[in-house]
């Protein structure tokens, strides 16, 4: 128990620390007090811009890196496969293809990109479950299924762009020029998702067991292995639409969280949440200031350290 507050104040202070640095670190810089005395100050020109350009940048970071992460702890839940995640298995790339479709063909229906998105990650997850499931699920089957509609859809996202079709905002991440639009989306139906997934951490806990077992003690288990697919999808489809495809973060994320809070999704989730708006936002914050003017986008930063991480975690379990 010790371990588990300590580990969730750690990660909470954490968060709030690299909110203030990457508010006040940039082409706009402030010191800590200033940054204080801004936030009640109308008429600070600083403080005007950091609202404008640099707040809607880190909300849209939070909430993507807290969004995916819960992804992935969802699907793993349901899967029962700890490499289970939103851009492995093609619920991201389902989502950017759709999201797609919409900006490039029918642009004057932008404002519904996000339906979009969920109606092609929804897409990819049944596609997956349809040609994984024989009498009862496989683990490695299902991965190796996701990473085949995964190519898929990433093959029909390069066909529509070699046909002219726009790929900003599809297929890569980049956080820049976010606006309040922006956050509102992200914000509304991140919530939405990230909410859900609480309410359902008792499923979770459940579907860990096997099929047989949670079936023998009166549980619905294909009712409660949609209803969390569908968040898991919400999830990661509003990530995509607002912050682009960003990899490894569903993976890498709860394994970290396993090790420090363990395994009652109860606590897990909300520190899922907690651990993966810190991992985005420093990623972003770091890729904006180390290589300034240059930017390094936050994914080509998770897809750099996220790799050798998760292999050393991986090694390291008994």
């Amino acid at each position: 128990m010790t371990k588990k507050i300590i580990s969730i104040l750690a990660v909470t202070i954490l968060l709030l620390l690299t909110i203030v640095y990457a508010a006040t670190t940039g082409s706009i810089q402030m010191s800590f007090g200033e940054f204080m005395t801004g936030l009640f100050d109308a008429n600070n020109e600083k403080m005007a811009a950091i609202r404008d350009f640099r707040f809607p940048r880190i909300l849209v970071a939070i909430f993507a890196g807290a969004a995916l992460s819960v992804a992935g702890v969802l699907l793993q839940a349901i899967m029962r496969n700890p490499l289970a995640d939103a851009g492995i298995i093609g619920i991201s790339s389902g989502a950017a293809f759709t999201k797609l479709l919409i900006v490039s063909f029918v642009p004057t229906y932008f404002f519904f990109s996000p339906i979009a998105a969920f109606i092609g990650g929804a897409l990819a997850c049944f596609l997956v479950f349809l040609l994984s499931w024989k009498s009862g699920l496989n683990p490695l089957k299902l991965i190796l299924v996701g990473i085949a509609i995964n190519a898929m859809f990433s093959g029909l996202i390069e066909a529509l762009i070699s046909f002219g079709a726009s790929s900003t905002g599809a297929i890569t991440s980049n956080l820049t020029l976010k606006t309040w639009d922006d956050v509102t989306i992200i914000v509304t139906y991140g919530s939405i998702g990230l909410i859900a997934a609480f309410a359902m951490f008792a499923w979770c806990n459940v579907l860990v067991l096997s099929d047989k077992t949670a079936k023998s003690i009166g549980f619905n288990v294909t009712a409660a292995r949609v209803l969390i697919a569908a968040v898991a999808v919400l999830l990661s489809a509003v990530s995509v639409v607002v912050a682009g495809v960003i990899s490894f973060v569903g993976i890498l994320v709860p394994h970290i969280a396993r090790r420090l809070v363990g395994h009652d999704h109860k606590v897990l989730i909300p520190f899922t949440a907690l651990l993966g708006a810190l991992i985005i936002l420093l990623a972003d914050t770091l890729g904006r200031t180390l290589f300034s003017p240059m930017e390094v986008p936050a994914s080509t930063i998770m897809a750099i350290i996220g790799g050798p991480f998760l292999i050393f975690l991986i090694r390291k379990d008994k």
